[in-house]
């Protein structure tokens, strides 16, 4: 169990009735009795005496924050009702008793702001800071149900009754008591922030009332509202069923996300040591003075490609593919793609183009013979060929490359001027 000093941590987040976390000095001034000047048999009114009927005590409001019977708890302080309160407690039996906020958010809670089941608590350890809040460790009793409210200023007082939980000593709440134990057992091994003491200290607990609140304390995923309903259920059976069901819920999700990180790591794992063993085959053929496959093939283009004459856009396409089939391993599906479509580039004649004639008469009459209608793609491929007859400088282009033409009338171009047409292979993709 952590000391008092720890778990004040000032890093820490503790969650009070005020919302508030003020920082620890080293100046802070503590008070301090032992844990068994107030024990878990009994609970003391203000004159010492055992008392198990009605009585009236101080009603601590909590934002966000349930304190389960037979667990201690750090708490935080500030608003200056509160601080009277407790002020008042300590010069008494210390007793109070703990309810939590329905509106986390709401300053100078009521009577009806409250839930009206609470535990009845001993304050065991109170240190003031300097900035005049106080924290406070806290021990957690019994169950309590507020019948009524008595007072409300200076602080709110209310007449509370025990509520002790029943207890089944059936083998159903021994079933449940095990399942939790292996479920928290999980839980813990999951969660990098709880201790393995915390399984110890499980499985050293005989009660199943205890074993329900020791565990619900430590599940930080829990909502407030979850933890109150928890504590509201009157037989120790509901709270072990509900409390397995949450763990439950909660490993799915853990496994879910251990499995899910599990295969992104061994995703990546195989990829670098993909890439580390080419590196390695790379230094191993560098110091036998050998070329791997791949780096020939890449040498190989890009002198084709050099010496190819084509246009400095298709160039600059061609060599931004070509870097990336040389960073790409020969077995990677998209290697054979862009090596086709390299060699395609590479083999297209650029700088070639045969000369002859240009008949835009005999044009028409070879077009009109090869195809019916298509009035629009003649006359688109007979004005390009008028333009070419003009500017017989312009060396190179294609007729096929007009636009507005089709396949089927781009084999009649060429023959229709008298030139020899070029069949490429189609690209891979």
């Amino acid at each position: 169990m952590a000391t008092f000093e720890e778990q004040m941590n000032p890093d820490d987040e503790l969650t009070g009735h005020s919302g508030e976390t003020p920082s620890a000095e080293a100046s802070a001034t503590m008070v301090t009795t032992e844990p068994g000047e107030a024990g878990t048999d009994d609970v003391r009114d203000g004159n010492g005496a055992g008392e198990t009927g009605p009585r009236t005590l101080p009603v601590l409001p909590l934002r966000g924050t349930v304190v389960f019977p037979l667990t201690v708890v750090p708490l935080a302080a500030a608003q200056p009702r509160s601080l009277r309160l407790i002020d008042e407690v300590m010069s008494g039996d210390r007793t109070v008793a703990l309810v939590m906020q329905k509106d986390a958010e709401q300053e100078g809670a009521g009577p009806d702001d409250v839930y009206p089941v609470g535990t009845i608590a001993t304050i065991h350890q109170m240190m003031r800071v300097p900035d005049g809040s106080v924290r406070l460790a806290v021990q957690g009793l019994e169950r309590v149900r507020i019948r009524g409210f008595v007072a409300e200023e200076p602080f709110l007082i209310a007449e509370v009754e025990r509520a002790p939980e029943r207890v089944d000593d059936s083998v159903e709440v021994q079933a449940l008591t095990r399942n939790t134990l292996e479920l928290f057992q999980r839980l813990v091994s999951l969660v990098a922030h709880l201790p393995d003491e915390l399984v110890t200290a499980a499985l050293n607990v005989d009660e199943p009332r205890h074993l329900v609140y020791l565990v619900a304390t430590n599940l930080t995923r829990m909502e407030a509202e979850e933890r109150q309903k928890l504590l509201e259920l009157d037989s120790v059976r509901e709270k072990l069923v509900a409390l397995n069901a949450f763990i439950a819920k909660e490993l799915e999700v853990l496994e879910l996300g251990k499995k899910i990180h599990s295969d992104v790591q061994e995703e990546l794992g195989k990829s670098q040591r993909e890439y580390y063993l080419r590196e390695q085959l790379k230094a191993i053929q560098k110091e036998l003075g050998e070329s791997s496959e791949t780096e020939t093939e890449v040498t190989e283009l890009r002198t084709k490609i050099d010496e190819s004459g084509m246009p400095e856009e298709a160039a600059r396409e061609a060599r931004r593919e070509l870097d990336r089939l040389g960073k790409l391993p020969p077995a990677a599906a998209e290697y054979g793609v862009i090596k086709t479509y390299l060699d395609w580039l590479t083999t297209l004649p650029w700088t070639k183009s045969t000369e002859g004639e240009i008949d835009i008469p005999k044009a028409r009459h070879v077009l009109d013979e090869d195809h019916y209608d298509l009035e629009r793609i003649k006359d688109r491929i007979l004005e390009y060929l008028a333009v070419r007859k003009l500017k017989r400088e312009m060396a190179g282009d294609d007729p096929a490359a007009a636009p507005g033409g089709s396949r089927s009338s781009a084999s009649s171009a060429p023959r229709a001027s008298a030139r020899r047409a070029w069949r490429s292979r189609s690209r891979g993709h």
